[in-house]
């Protein structure tokens, strides 16, 4: 979850990712950084994020995220 922590620091240093669990709902992040986050979640973790995956739970919350990444890369064996 470290990896995922600083990608999303990087991209945006002003929200406090660790604490902050709406991201979506409270529009702290926005749809550009969303699209910028599943090409680097792709990238970094080797998953490709679907459509459907594009939902505002699965973006909220670093948690959730993580949880996302991890069916993803489970979706690939």
């Amino acid at each position: 979850m470290d990896q995922l922590l600083e990608i999303l620091e990087n991209m945006r240093p002003d929200i406090d990712f660790k604490n902050e669990k709406k991201l979506v709902t409270d529009r702290l992040l926005e749809s550009f950084d969303i699209i910028s986050l599943v090409t680097e979640i792709g990238d970094e973790f080797d998953v490709k994020v679907k459509p459907a995956d594009l939902v505002p739970e699965n973006f909220d919350s670093v948690e959730a995220m993580w949880e996302m990444i991890e069916r993803l890369q489970d979706d690939d064996f």
